[in-house]
């Protein structure tokens, strides 16, 4: 049985997190070894570069510098975690990968989108996510949740990004969906938690009984 990688994407504050831990404990009965990860992150070389990303003031990085931090721990998550764990056949459920470089740093952040395929072909190279579910959700509705969320404020550097950068996020997000339509899945977060648990469900359903 090959290994399956799923990968959760979208705004601030569309729900990613939640939905992965629910539809981690629905897993939690399956035999198939679960890996529940996150970028910027997964190891600790690359959570220390997460503190670099998602705190301080929001203009302490160029969106090219950015980029290149998140692609130091993404190798990192790579090798340590993430492909280690598809070798042993695993399911991996990763909140942000490859995606959110492109869109926060290419889309929203004017870095060069030609930059970033550099990196990414260097640095992810053939281990693609199976499956990518996208959140969407307007985001002022997004941020309003972000902010309201207890002990954000240390990891809120991008939260502080302003309403234009976040308009562009979720545009991008959107284009990613549409350009790949056989990987990516589009799920309303607006809609009630129930109802997006269920989506995620039958999709990540859907993606076991394929691989």
């Amino acid at each position: 049985m090959p290994g399956l990688f799923i990968t959760f994407e979208g705004g601030e504050g569309t729900g990613k997190s939640t939905h992965i831990r629910r539809l981690a404990e629905r897993l939690k009965t399956r035999t198939r070894e679960l890996l529940v990860t996150r970028e910027p992150g997964g190891t600790p070389e690359a959570e220390a570069v997460r503190a670099l990303l998602v705190s301080g003031e929001a203009s302490r990085w160029s969106a090219t510098a950015e980029a290149l931090l998140n692609y130091a721990a993404r190798e990192s998550h790579l090798a340590l975690a993430i492909r280690p764990a598809l070798e042993r056949s695993a399911l991996v459920l990763c909140d942000r990968f490859m995606d959110s470089t492109r869109v926060y740093q290419g889309y929203a952040g004017a870095c060069p989108i030609a930059f970033i395929d550099v990196l990414e072909e260097t640095i992810v190279g053939a281990t693609r996510p199976d499956l990518t579910i996208i959140f969407d959700l307007d985001p002022k509705a997004g941020l309003a949740r972000a902010h309201a969320r207890t002990g954000a404020a240390a990891e809120d550097r991008y939260e502080r990004k302003g309403a234009e950068f976040h308009q562009r996020v979720r545009e991008g997000f959107l284009a990613i969906a549409h350009a790949d339509p056989k990987r990516c899945r589009v799920i309303d977060a607006g809609a009630e938690v129930e109802t997006v648990s269920a989506q995620v469900w039958a999709l990540a359903s859907e993606a076991l009984g394929n691989g």
